[in-house]
């Protein structure tokens, strides 16, 4: 199926319907499709992927025409009872970009230049660094949170070093003069609030909690996902007791 569409920030290239048989070595998915034959996919999703990964499930798949990839296909949608989920968390920061850009989040509009994956640090990258309008630059992490329970998503779904490295840099870059925000991406429909993991990753909750108290801003915002592509929904209540 066609998935391109002009009305939304992010679209999804063609989609490949089929059933997920299994996800196994973290970045790998056995898919039967559903015109015919089984598949292994490339999983872009390092975390547990909790409740969003069940054998059995209608998932949908990209095609690479990259012939040196191992994996043509991309695992990039699974369909939940509640909602689509976006499993490729490569996505997550497409949206933010796009909506930095359009003025989708309206605590990001306002800078004419954006720039993606800027090194702010040794071996420190950042997603999204806005400029300009004559404001001070402005550091945006972003997360993609899949994992939700009882209309509560959360963040992370295993345990985030990288993460924790990333609060610290966003810290630091208050200290530097800049203003910095912790984007949270819930890529389904079906949250009503979002807290931080501390069941998972307590590490992370703690280091949340004093980047917030320090200054960092932390917004989290749902999307609205189809089989078309994806946009901003609308932004959550973040619980940070």
């Amino acid at each position: 199926m066609s998935a391109a569409t002009s009305a939304l920030p992010v679209s999804w290239p063609e989609l490949f319907p089929g059933t997920l048989v299994r996800r196994y070595r973290r970045f790998l998915a056995d898919v039967e499709l559903m015109t015919g034959g089984m598949v292994t996919a490339h999983c872009p999703n390092s975390g547990r992927m909790l409740q969003c990964s069940e054998p059995g499930r209608p998932v949908y798949l990209s095609l690479s025409q990259n012939p040196a990839r191992k994996c043509a296909h991309t695992w990039e949608l699974i369909e939940m009872p509640s909602s689509l989920v976006v499993v490729n968390t490569l996505r997550a920061n497409a949206l933010a970009k796009a909506a930095a850009t359009l003025g989708l989040v309206p605590e990001l509009a306002g800078y004419p230049e954006v720039k993606s994956e800027v090194v702010t640090a040794p071996g420190t990258r950042i997603d999204l660094i806005l400029e300009g309008g004559g404001r001070a630059p402005c550091m945006v992490e972003v997360k993609s949170s899949t994992y939700a329970v009882d209309g509560v998503a959360m963040f992370p779904d295993a345990v985030t070093s990288r993460g924790l490295k990333h609060l610290v840099e966003l810290q630091a870059g208050l200290a530097r003069g800049m203003r910095s925000v912790l984007l949270l991406l819930v890529q389904r429909m079906d949250a009503r609030s979002f807290r931080p993991a501390d069941g998972i990753d307590p590490l992370w909750g703690r280091e949340l909690r004093k980047a917030s108290a320090a200054g960092v801003e932390v917004l989290a915002y749902a999307a609205h996902v189809t089989l078309a592509g994806m946009t901003v929904a609308g932004r959550l209540p973040l619980d940070l007791s």
